[in-house]
């Protein structure tokens, strides 16, 4: 009997580590697996352009799923791009680094400096500045390619000197990459033909909503269908709202067209009614917003295979935003109006840098706004620590860790911690080109340090605006328009942030604009500018024997190419030697093809050697730089 108990005994403990083993097992199996993310980065689109941002005036602009999306997350009022262009913003965005640290500030780039279109008339001309990444940048995808993530790019990449030229996503980090247009391919011949329609046949045929179908999200929509069984990181780069400024649904065109009370377009290249009353333009918003909406409502009714019982969105973070303000003006349009913000893309005052930015994902609080200033820097290290997983080694970072602050409270500013450990209160733009600007903002203020200033009327060196109040803890709008320049009442202000901009221009190694020597009108030095007599080369060694006028030379750049004459030929910039015979010397660098040298005086007037065309006689030609320059081959 006692034999029997014994067995008992031991069959009941047995049955109690069994079930209790199985149900860890259950309870391990259902543990929340690692996020996955989705960066959602538009093109183009503006701070007004999505309805739920709307003050002063309502936006004719329909976004009920931009809308809908921000009330499941935060939606950040004072969120910025890195800078005022897509190319710039996408580099810092994907590689952490600011533009003017990458010498990647503009579009395009990869070019030896010169005019952009007429050296009688430009004051001033950009400096060199990169065409794209490094080839071996440390990128957000190769960091969450390295930890096991499965890494998608699907729709503009424009990291490099042009679409398709090299660096490509999967040279960066990505494992799948597609890049198909879809319903933004051009309408041919011209915007007021070639509608989608019902047929079998069309390749952007209406959908049951009456949508025109767009492969570049579906293209998304494949990645997430792919992909969902393991950690995925999806970076959907839409190629709306970018012109051109069209649209393929008629249907759209004729629906804002009485809604914005205009009559329907008769002339297909222009479009002159200001504000916000472009019927295209406002049809490519709500596309926009639809084509979105399905990647967000795929999220919201999938199974999550790696989490059953759970949908995908319970443990998706997704980061949308777009890579700078509006474009308010292109290719004979106006296209909208960034009001109250001042100017719009290629701009670095508020509306060519603030842009809707909305975050939700597991752990964030929903419905949440918040005046806490943010910008696209900041996405590499905060994605990085939702993920848990540690920066790379050696990799510099510019941005802030937003985790704490989109985890415990959206509102608080001081969660926000920069590099010296403390709240962060400081963020810099820095545009030497087109209208050439840096700009600072601290706290409450803006500055804007302009570089076009000497001998012209419209600009001021200077200019000083207070965007808010918070000196009671709360953000009170005062001149977000910046429309009072208190440069000249607040002089002390002015000395401080432009001593703290230089500051971090100087430790980020910035380049700037020079002055124009074959400029026409009066400018100050004109005449003082050095000349350069000769070149010599031998075997990789070359020398420039140059000639002061009275300006003493104070920086040298010898300006390459490894690829001259080729489709996609890009230029480099390394340093020169200057010497005490007036001569300039350089090492060629490996593989050089082609060469020239740029001298820049005290006075900061650039000169090159030999001298370049216009970057717009090379379009129009289609020639490249190299045919003008010193041969290495």
């Amino acid at each position: 009997m006692k034999h029997i108990q014994n067995q008992l005994l031991v069959l009941t403990i047995c049955l109690f580590f069994s079930c209790n083993a199985q149900k860890q097992t259950e309870t391990s199996n259902n543990k929340r697996p690692e996020p996955n993310v989705v960066l959602l980065l538009t093109d183009d689109l503006g701070w007004q352009d999505v309805k739920c941002y709307d003050i002063d005036e309502p936006s004719p602009y329909e976004t009920p799923n931009m809308d809908a999306f921000a009330k499941k997350g935060v939606q950040f009022w004072q969120a910025y791009s890195p800078a005022p262009t897509c190319a710039p913003s996408r580099c810092a965005i994907m590689s952490g680094t600011h533009p003017a640290r990458a010498q990647k500030t503009h579009v395009v780039g990869g070019a030896p400096p010169t005019v952009y279109a007429n050296k009688d008339i430009q004051r001033i001309m950009d400096p060199w500045y990169s065409g794209r990444m490094p080839e071996n940048e440390m990128t957000l995808a190769r960091a969450l390619q390295q930890k096991g993530y499965k890494t998608g790019h699907t729709g503009k990449w424009h990291m490099a000197i042009n679409h398709f030229a090299y660096p490509q996503p999967t040279d960066q980090g990505f494992d799948v990459s597609t890049a198909d247009r879809g319903a933004t391919t051009p309408q041919t011949p011209h915007r007021l033909t070639d509608f989608a329609t019902n047929e079998a046949s069309d390749p952007f045929r209406l959908d049951e909503n009456g949508f025109p179908y767009h492969q570049n999200s579906q293209d998304a929509l494949n990645f997430l269908k792919e992909n969902k069984q393991d950690p995925f990181f999806l970076y959907y780069a839409t190629f709306l709202v970018h012109a051109p400024i069209h649209t393929r649904s008629k249907a759209l065109l004729e629906k804002y067209c009485e809604k914005l009370g205009v009559a329907y377009p008769t002339d297909p290249n222009h479009w002159d009614v200001e504000g916000q009353n472009n019927p295209f333009y406002c049809a490519m918003v709500e596309m926009l917003d639809y084509y979105v909406g399905q990647v967000f409502n795929y999220l919201e009714t999938t199974d999550d295979p790696r989490w059953p019982g759970h949908k995908l969105s319970e443990n998706t973070y997704i980061i949308f935003t777009s890579d700078n303000g509006g474009m308010e003006n292109a290719h004979g349009d106006i296209v909208t109006d960034n009001y109250p913000l001042d100017k719009g893309k290629i701009n670095a005052k508020e509306g060519g840098t603030r842009v809707p930015l909305m975050i939700a994902g597991p752990g964030i609080k929903k419905g949440i706004q918040t005046d806490v200033v943010v910008n696209g820097l900041d996405f590499y290290p905060t994605i990085l620590s939702l993920l848990n997983i540690d920066k790379p080694n050696g990799k510099h970072l510019d941005g802030a860790d937003l985790s704490t602050l989109l985890l415990k409270d959206p509102t608080n500013p001081k969660l926000v911690i920069g590099k010296d450990g403390k709240e962060r209160t400081t963020m810099m733009w820095h545009f030497p080109h087109a209208s050439y600007q840096s700009t600072l903002r601290v706290g409450d203020y803006k500055f804007i340090r302009n570089y076009d200033y000497k001998n012209n009327p419209r600009t001021p060196e200077f200019e000083l605006y207070r965007l808010y109040d918070s000196t009671n803890g709360t953000e009170k709008r005062v001149d977000i328009e910046e429309a009072n320049n208190l440069a000249t009442s607040d002089p002390k202000r002015v000395t401080e942030m432009n001593t703290q901009l230089s500051s971090i221009l100087t430790e980020m190694k910035a380049s700037y604009p020079s002055y124009n020597p074959n400029y026409k009108g009066d400018i100050e030095h004109k005449e003082t500018v050095p000349t350069v007599i000769s070149a010599l080369k031998k075997n990789n060694q070359v020398s420039f024997k140059y000639k002061e006028n009275g300006a003493k030379v104070i920086q040298a750049n010898l300006i390459y190419s490894t690829n001259g004459g080729h489709r996609y030929e890009e230029w480099f910039k390394a340093e020169a030697q200057i010497n005490a015979n007036n001569t300039v010397t350089a090492t060629l660098p490996k593989g050089t093809t082609h060469y020239i040298i740029n001298l820049i005086d005290e006075h900061n007037f650039l000169v090159s050697y030999p001298e370049m065309p216009t970057s717009k006689s090379i379009k129009k030609t289609k020639e490249t730089f190299s045919k003008f320059a010193l041969s290495n081959l």
